[in-house]
């Protein structure tokens, strides 16, 4: 038994290197016990905003067996998005997440291929795939299976490259060698909480997701509160400042993802230009992206919240 729980792990972690995962971390499938009361207050002093999707479908975010039936194991993975390329400093700002095509559609690809290579290798499975999509807790299992631990900006950080990484998930049915936590490298260091322009960590470890840019100029659909007029840093779609600041960032190493490379040259674009984006042209350059889901009115409305008064 021993030795096919080895066979089987060693294979997973093989195949998460050739699909080009840079790291992968495996989990026993249970119950969020620690996590439960946190999430809950967490909801309950209202820190998602207006994100009512995050109430939603409570049990199925702390019990993997709700997502899969007789769940065993939680396959962690984390995606290099690092980038090499620069915006224009003058611009208005993207996270470097958005450069390129939309991470859920390329790293989805990977995981069905994943889940279909595991299927040759172990037998008949039930599993399912899982990428920023669907109730799962994401960086809480990433951490369980000691891929890095959840800093004081709420990232995921890894020690040997940082925190600019998508985590994805495998949820299977089947038992493995499990992985344990590492401890949390943050030290008294604060960079994050000093940085944040709108101070949305409230406290360590504590994101108000309705005070983050990313949130402002992604999930909030309706005006911007003038509250944060002068200080959204030229963000127009999410914010990197948190992750940016973070010591262990230095470690962070550029991607070799192909799909993640801007090629419509939006990157080179000016002020002057962005402010020019025509709905036609919106629709053209971000229809792989990730931006199109604040769609072109909410574009336009954090370009226009961006202008000097």
């Amino acid at each position: 038994m021993k030795l096919t729980l080895h066979k089987h792990s060693t294979f997973i972690k093989k195949e998460a290197k050739r699909l080009g995962f840079d790291f992968c971390g495996i989990s026993k499938s249970e119950f969020l016990s620690e996590e439960a009361p946190r999430l809950e207050k967490w909801l309950k002093d209202n820190k998602h905003g207006q994100m009512k999707y995050m109430e939603n479908y409570f049990d199925k975010r702390l019990n993997p067996n709700l997502l899969v039936d007789n769940a065993k194991s939680v396959i962690s993975l984390l995606y290099n998005y690092f980038p090499e390329q620069t915006q224009n400093p003058s611009a208005p700002k993207l996270s470097k997440y958005a450069y390129g095509d939309d991470y859920h559609e390329v790293i989805k690809h990977k995981l069905n291929e994943f889940l279909v290579s595991l299927k040759k290798e172990i037998g008949n499975i039930s599993g399912r795939a899982f990428v920023d999509s669907a109730p799962v807790m994401d960086k809480v299992w990433a951490a369980k299976s000691g891929l890095g631990w959840i800093g004081k900006n709420s990232n995921l950080i890894n020690k040997e490259k940082g925190s600019f990484f998508f985590i994805a998930e495998l949820i299977i049915d089947v038992e493995l060698e499990y992985d344990g936590p590492i401890k949390d490298y943050c030290g008294t260091c604060t960079k994050c909480i000093d940085a944040c322009p709108t101070d949305a960590i409230v406290a360590p470890y504590i994101v108000d997701g309705s005070k983050c840019i990313s949130y402002l100029t992604i999930e909030l659909k309706e005006n911007i509160p003038s509250e944060f007029k002068n200080n959204m840093n030229n963000w127009v779609f999410g914010c990197d400042v948190c992750q940016d600041v973070c010591p262990w960032n230095r470690f962070s190493k550029p991607h070799q993802e192909s799909q993640f490379m801007n090629t419509s040259g939006l990157l080179n674009y000016t002020e002057a230009e962005w402010n020019e984006i025509t709905e036609e042209t919106f629709n053209l350059i971000f229809k792989n992206s990730a931006i199109k889901r604040t769609k072109y009115k909410g574009l336009k409305r954090n370009l226009s919240f961006l202008k000097k008064n």
